[in-house]
């Protein structure tokens, strides 16, 4: 993730930035989901069957900590169909690990919301743009209202931060403005912005990414919210996702306004380190596989036939040292960029999806070099 509002703030201001002292996992606690959309990494259904145990997940919790997971996503499927899934969440707390609740907030009623917002330290909700394109998007016709419905009672304790999650496809490419506009009308804290990652559905619809083109223009437009928001004291944190290279167009536009700033952003990106999959990132998916990241082509190891300590600290695979390499050893233009130890090459599982090679170039790559 690239969390461009708290790094523009904080050089600004010259105060520490937000940074990672540890790893994220997102953990896909089930397959389950009432809803069937597009761009779905884990082309979840509502007829999945659970295969972690309660036992299981609470046994493995403190492992994780161990092996210095500081945050957890909690994510699925539909994660809210967990009748567990509050006990997982308070353990984890319990734990000292934060916990992050990614929904589609159809499950979010009157009755469990004080116990998500006590539960969860951050609710990410998706919201694909308008009405119209979210339920087409979302494959239910009315799920934009009940989304929305969830955001703004979960946003009006004010107790948990609560933000909303947009990917950025060929259908929503034109409903980007409208949800900053959502955002600000609604005073939404946060705005995460995702990148299409070819993986489960997202890649039987490869054709629906955006060109490169589109891209430029899209990150270039959220750059300038960020500017804006920050200019204007708008507290709307903008984060984007699955393209570190946005970091570079970034660092770009920042160095134009602050050029005496430049040096201090540069160190700071160098020190985020770009794409962090195997690194500080991890997935477990519904069926116990640990991968480097959601949407790897690849696993490393499963937690139901081995401890998870092995698999991510004592005894690493080959494919996981070389993901830790840093920056990484890739081939194509990204041999040799000057940038590469700060958007360090990328996604792998784009690469591998369109090359067939982990160590490809990111095809989604709009740098111009």
């Amino acid at each position: 993730m690239f969390r461009l509002s708290n790094l523009l703030k904080s050089v600004v201001n010259g105060t520490p930035s937000r940074s990672l002292d540890g790893s994220i996992a997102i953990w896909n606690f089930t397959n389950r989901c009432n809803l069937s959309c597009l761009h779905c990494y884990s082309k979840a259904t509502l007829d999945s069957k659970d295969t972690l145990t309660t036992e299981t997940i609470m046994q493995t919790l403190p492992k994780l900590k161990e092996n210095g997971v500081k945050f957890i996503i909690f994510s699925g499927g539909e994660p809210l169909t967990r009748k567990d899934i509050f006990d997982i969440a308070q353990r984890a707390k319990e734990l000292g690990i934060v916990t992050y609740l990614s929904t589609n907030g159809l499950y979010v009623t009157t009755k469990n919301a004080q116990n998500i917002l006590d539960t969860f330290n951050y609710v990410g909700i998706s919201i694909d743009g308008s009405e119209e394109t979210h339920d087409y998007f979302r494959g239910l016709k009315g799920s934009f209202n009940e989304s929305m419905k969830a955001v703004k009672l979960l946003n009006s304790y004010k107790k948990t931060k609560v933000g909303i999650r947009f990917t950025i496809t060929r259908d929503t490419f034109k409903d980007l403005e409208f949800i900053f506009d959502l955002a600000e009308k609604e005073q939404i804290p946060k705005v995460y912005i995702s990148h299409l990652v070819y993986s489960g559905r997202g890649l039987d619809n490869l054709k629906m990414d955006i060109t490169k083109e589109q891209r430029v223009k899209a990150v270039e437009f959220i750059i300038e919210k960020a500017f804006y928001y920050f200019d204007n004291n708008i507290d709307i944190e903008i984060v984007t996702g699955n393209m570190e290279m946005d970091a570079i167009i970034f660092l770009e536009r920042f160095s134009k306004r602050y050029p005496e700033l430049k040096d201090e952003m540069v160190k700071r990106l160098k020190a985020w380190g770009g794409n962090s999959a195997g690194r500080k990132l991890l997935n477990i998916d519904s069926e116990g596989n640990v991968k480097p990241d959601p949407f790897f082509p690849f696993t490393i190891g499963n937690i139901l036939q081995e401890d998870f300590s092995d698999i991510w600290s004592n005894n690493p695979s080959e494919l996981l040292q070389s993901l830790r390499k840093f920056p990484r050893e890739l081939k194509g233009k990204c041999k040799g960029c000057e940038y590469l130890d700060i958007c360090n090459g990328g996604s792998r599982s784009r690469a591998n999806a369109i090359y067939d090679d982990l160590w490809a170039q990111d095809p989604s790559c709009y740098l111009e070099l």
